[in-house]
């Protein structure tokens, strides 16, 4: 099952995505569903005409997580082209909501950095409460995948040793554009990223160091993970600060995010108002 989060003109409302378009399963969002006991029956149980929606009115598929909490350098490529270790612990940080934008929105840089780069990632949609979760329970807490780019000012994040100030820069993380249940989503499936056409980051989401029911599991460890929490798996290799020279988005590009059996990101590039 796929399910996204439609904008209207009544507000957010809830849709499962059917060949040929989407039907509506009622006022929300994703997020919203998930903290119904029920959401699976409800949202399969939801009958009606299959509707179309313009790329611009898919919003984020969880537009207000309670949480964003993302792992750095899990990809073992991305660790190697990074000159890292492989961890023995994930490398946890945060985003806030307010950095989330819809599968299709633009992306306008920032004028306080001239170094934006891209991080196609995986993320989990957490389904139920769960805290100190053994590797079966996280994986049955697991309500599906979606496709976030963790787009990060590279210059901010490294100002310190912490990176949060590069990596929730408000309205600069396209989120979408579906949640899919676990089922759609094959072990190996490819994750990619391209820049007007050209393929910077491919690989699979098996070269992942720790995978989700991993990262639910030693997460919920330290905090209680609720229905509709995010967590970004990580990236790849191929970012454009490991290029040498290191290349960063520009004004005019447009950043295309794929996920194997989830779907894509395409998010237009903006310069910064002057």
């Amino acid at each position: 099952m796929k399910l996204a989060t439609v904008r209207t003109e009544d507000g957010l409302r809830v849709a499962r995505v059917e060949d040929g378009g989407y039907v509506d399963i009622g006022p929300g969002d994703v997020g919203e569903l998930l903290r119904r006991e029920d959401w699976q029956s409800v949202a399969a149980a939801a009958e009606g005409p299959v509707f179309q929606v313009e790329a611009d009115r898919l919003a984020p598929v969880v537009p207000n997580p309670g949480k964003i909490v993302c792992v750095g350098l899990n990809y073992a490529t991305h660790i190697t082209e990074m000159g890292r270790d492989l961890p023995e612990y994930p490398t946890l940080f945060a985003k806030y909501p307010e950095a989330l934008i819809g599968p299709n929105d633009t992306l306008t840089l920032p004028p306080e950095s001239d170094a934006v780069d891209w991080e196609a990632e995986l993320t989990v949609v957490v389904g139920r409460n769960v805290r100190r979760a053994d590797r079966d329970t996280a994986a049955d807490a697991i309500a599906g995948y979606t496709i976030l780019n963790d787009i990060t000012t590279r210059d901010w994040q490294y100002r310190t040793k912490e990176w949060l100030q590069g990596k929730t820069w408000e309205a600069t993380t396209p989120l979408g554009p579906v949640m899919v249940t676990p089922d759609e989503l094959a072990p190996d499936a490819e994750i990619s990223c391209s820049v007007d056409n050209e393929v910077m980051q491919k690989s699979t989401i098996g070269d992942l160091v720790f995978d989700a029911a991993d990262l639910v599991s030693y997460i919920s460890t330290m905090i209680t993970l609720n229905p509709g929490d995010l967590i970004a798996t990580g990236t790849t290799g191929g970012v454009g600060h490991a290029r040498k020279p290191p290349r960063y988005l520009r004004d005019g590009q447009t950043v295309v995010t794929r996920i194997e059996g989830i779907g894509e990101l395409v998010t237009p590039v903006k310069g910064a108002a002057s």
